[in-house]
């Protein structure tokens, strides 16, 4: 992969907005109050775009949905060092933390769609929601928000208009 920094595990990120502008966000089962968008590690040989529409369907069931812009560069964050040895004990590796090639989705189809507990991974996030850009930013965890930050300024020419925030769904088991 092009670019990739050195010592930073190979991952990408998927902000999907739908028809109002909002951004899909979800809370994660074992970080409770963590709310994030979709994302997940790059697989040998392959490419981000596909990595990404894996990862959506994977993390959410939703298949509908259409790439309409990328950020042109790696964005990267460091774990803090808790994160750290648990995430390079679970990977087996020794990473900095993660570079990631982020991708602006636009939901195709109607929100039944979202199956947090698809089968094919094993579910990560407990519940989710619509939230506009400045919500996503303030609800990120620390150490991501200058990613999410650096994410929205870049798509933020695909958002039209305001977004407003919806209520949190749960998962559907």
């Amino acid at each position: 992969m092009e670019d990739l920094p050195q010592g930073y595990r190979p991952n990408v990120g998927v902000c999907l907005i739908n028809s109002h502008n909002q951004v899909f966000v979800a809370s994660r089962l074992n970080v409770p109050g963590a709310w994030q968008m979709p994302q997940g590690g790059i697989e040998d040989g392959e490419e981000p775009k596909s990595a990404a529409i894996r990862e959506l369907r994977e993390e959410t069931g939703i298949a509908s949905a259409e790439i309409i812009a990328e950020v042109p560069k790696w964005l990267t964050y460091d774990f803090p060092p808790p994160v750290k040895t648990k995430v390079n004990r679970l990977w087996g590796g020794e990473w900095h933390g993660q570079a990631q090639k982020w991708f602006l989705m636009q939901l195709s189809d109607d929100e039944i769609e979202v199956n947090l507990a698809t089968g094919e991974a094993d579910p990560e996030f407990a519940e989710w929601k619509w939230a506009s850009p400045e919500e996503v930013i303030e609800e990120a965890m620390d150490y991501k928000r200058p990613t999410y930050e650096e994410v929205m300024r870049t798509f933020k020419p695909y958002f039209q208009g305001n977004a407003i925030s919806a209520k949190c769904k749960s998962a559907k088991w």
